[in-house]
């Protein structure tokens, strides 16, 4: 099975990008968060124009690509020294398939280039999924947020990081 990154750059892109994010984020967190903030969290942080905003600030994005298929998307930007890690979603239909570390080696592979010292990121606490697979990867808790997005909602989330070796 091919995997290939495609830098986000047309309209087109982002298009399949916001198709992705609404599929992949109302099956995974649902059940997690609820759907009335995924709604939001979709339209505050997942929607076209942001993405594209996001862009023009220093954001890079990728859609996840195999055999020609796009079925996940990368968005990071860098963050004092080190990669930080916004998001990295797939289809469920390819989770636990190699995917996720395929996409992490780009993503150290891209942090390397660029002489970053690290990637960080963030992921919601009872995401015991994403959790037990970065740490799998190497990954270490290194702190705690609860961070006030609007609306009455809040992001819960452990802090990771891994160093670049």
């Amino acid at each position: 099975m091919n995997i290939n990154f495609k830098k986000v750059t047309t309209d087109q892109d982002f298009l399949i990008v916001d198709q992705l994010a609404n599929k992949i984020w109302n099956e995974h967190y649902t059940p997690i968060i609820g759907k009335a903030q995924v709604d939001y969290m979709l339209k505050k942080f997942q929607n076209f124009d942001v993405m594209k905003s996001q862009v023009e600030k220093g954001y890079h994005y990728f859609l996840i690509e195999s055999d020609n298929k796009a079925i996940g998307y990368i968005g990071f930007t860098e963050e004092e020294g080190a990669l930080f890690l916004s998001k990295l979603y797939l289809l469920t239909t390819e989770r636990g398939r190699g995917q996720g570390q395929k996409s992490l080696k780009f993503i150290f592979d891209f942090a390397k280039d660029y002489q970053l010292k690290g990637v960080k990121l963030t992921v919601n606490k009872y995401n015991e999924i994403a959790i037990k697979a970065y740490k799998r990867y190497g990954f270490e808790v290194i702190d705690e947020v609860v961070a006030d997005i609007g609306q009455g909602y809040v992001m819960d989330d452990y802090i990771f990081y891994k160093s670049i070796q």
